[in-house]
């Protein structure tokens, strides 16, 4: 029997590699110890995306998105290094949105971190965007790596968790870094001069560019600059670890996240490996802590409008909320052997 383990992480809970090993325990205690289960967390771009690439090898002391230097962590291996913009230019960095500052924060030490990465010899990089407190359009990134020329030749990938216009970034996401109203016109108007500006220094129209939002224009910059691919994240790192190969010919595929909404299914880990396993028909399982009312993967249909065979297990509502927070692991657990009891014939 193969199995096939790809949640994302349960937020504020467990990590994607704890929630997979809990999986992972649940289905060998249903199916027995000689099951192949192979897990793969994932991730969609945002936080999450190193530890799902295999985790970081290397740190650096880079500029914080207020300024004060931070170490981050991020990986190279051969000649294709991993970048998580949250670990150089993150909201947490900068204090939540309580303590940012959402004018000034940049996205210097992130263009520090590509910049050391290729100085290493990476002549790939992929960028994990997600979780900003920046809003700077990408040019503190282009300024810290300049002159750009010394990037000739790399191939930069950016892997993004949304599909946001460059120019609506402030106003989607400026509130949750805590920009007020006339701070977020501001911001606004910043990103609209970026589009003038990026065009005539780089030859290059970000303003309708899908993806080019993320990071508050973090991926629209590094587009501009460094004509990067902004790709869907869960695609790249799919892509990476190999995912369609594992599903193809597998008995059963988990996934999970914390909580399930409409957003689920559109770019993030539960409807990419969903839409995967429909493809090869592959019955899946979906184990999440909470979920928006109604939600249900069951009501789903992959974009080619075939569904897989899926079971759902919400942990609040299986095993109460007291549980579910409290001894998350051991609730994913007996959710994976319930998953694989009912759906592995």
């Amino acid at each position: 029997m193969r199995v096939v383990v790809c949640p994302d992480k349960f937020r504020g809970t467990a990590s994607a590699a704890e929630v997979a090993a809990a999986i992972e325990a649940g289905v060998r205690r249903q199916v027995g110890a000689h099951a192949q289960v192979a897990c793969l967390p994932a991730a969609d771009g945002g936080e999450g995306t190193l530890e799902a690439l295999g985790g970081p090898n290397r740190t650096s002391l880079v500029t914080g998105p207020l300024r004060a230097l931070v170490e981050a962590e991020w990986r190279l291996v051969g000649d294709t290094a991993i970048v998580e913009m949250a670990r150089a230019s993150g909201l947490l960095l900068a204090g939540g949105a309580e303590g940012n500052d959402p004018l000034a924060a940049t996205t210097a030490g992130t263009g520090e971190l590509i910049a050391e990465a290729v100085a290493s010899g990476a002549r790939r990089v992929i960028v994990g965007v997600g979780g900003s407190a920046t809003t700077d359009g990408g040019l503190g990134a282009l300024d810290a790596m300049s002159p750009l020329a010394r990037l000739a030749g790399v191939s930069v990938v950016v892997a993004c968790d949304v599909r946001t216009r460059f120019c609506d970034a402030a106003r989607i996401f400026g509130p949750q870094k805590g920009a007020s109203p006339p701070q977020i016109e501001l911001l606004t108007r910043r990103l609209e001069r970026l589009v003038d500006l990026y065009h005539e220094r780089y030859g290059i129209d970000v303003s309708e560019m899908p993806r080019a939002g993320a990071a508050g224009g973090l991926a629209g910059g590094l587009a501009a600059g460094l004509r990067a691919e902004l790709a869907p994240g869960f695609e790249v790192i799919a892509t990476e670890v190999g995912l369609p190969e594992a599903i193809e010919g597998a008995d059963l595929v988990i996934t999970g996240e914390g909580r399930l909404d409409a957003g689920s299914f559109d770019g993030k880990v539960v409807g990419g490996v969903l839409e995967m396993a429909a493809e090869a028909g592959v019955p899946a399982g979906v184990v999440v802590g909470a979920r928006e009312p109604g939600t249900d993967p069951a009501d789903w249909r992959s974009p080619a409008g075939a569904s897989p065979l899926t079971r759902l297990v919400v942990l609040t509502e299986r095993y109460g909320a007291e549980r579910s927070m409290g001894d998350t692991l051991s609730a994913v657990r007996d959710a994976a052997a319930d998953l694989a009891a009912n759906l592995v014939s």
